[in-house]
């Protein structure tokens, strides 16, 4: 099976589109395949696995990130419905500090996007009933786990929805201001160079 890799343009941060093969009983996918990605460059252990679920339209969950020694990269994808998923660097001293890519990742398409360490995560959900994936390189810690504000003007991130429609956690809606929050130092903090 082959696989698909793009450079959304920001250092690390891609999409990769792996292959379906179906007929009239369904289809079957290799969504990660390690020696394949390698062979592309992309090298990555990844230790856990983690699903959420939402129920409706417009759960806004990000942006998250944990501090090292546990950093993540996380390969992200959709098991039913779709989300916009955004990236954001930062990584105090890079050329794109700050700077952020969205992308609708959807279980029609069945893209994925890689999110290397050094990137702050989000995602806004599109349909209801939406279920996503994600594959990561080191495990939960609670005292390394921080947020940022997903509408800090700064970072000026458009959610594509109004603000009235989005949902949010409590951790998620007081979380600071990407000037408050403790982040990495480029270029230790990550990216895929």
């Amino acid at each position: 099976m082959s696989l698909e890799i793009k450079p959304l343009g920001l250092d690390g941060v891609l999409e990769i589109l792996p292959q379906r093969i179906g007929d009239e009983r369904g289809f079957f996918s290799e969504t990660w395949n390690a020696q394949k990605l390698a062979e592309l460059g992309v090298t990555l252990n990844f230790v856990q696995d983690n699903h959420s679920y939402s129920r409706t339209k417009g759960v806004l969950r990000g942006l998250h990130y944990q501090l090292p020694p546990y950093a993540q990269d996380k390969l992200v994808r959709v098991a039913k419905g779709a989300i916009l998923d955004v990236a954001v660097d930062i990584r105090r001293g890079s050329p794109s500090f700050a700077k952020w890519i969205a992308i609708e990742i959807s279980a029609e398409r069945w893209n994925q996007v890689l999110v290397p360490r050094g990137f702050a995560h989000g995602f806004v959900t599109l349909q209801p009933d939406t279920e996503v994936i994600y594959k990561v390189t080191n495990h939960y810690s609670a005292a390394h786990d921080r947020s940022i504000r997903f509408d800090d003007p700064y970072i000026g991130i458009i959610w594509t929805l109004p603000a009235s429609d989005l949902q949010l956690s409590e951790k998620d809606r007081s979380a600071p201001s990407l000037e408050e929050a403790e982040v990495f130092d480029f270029p230790e903090g990550g990216g895929r160079g």
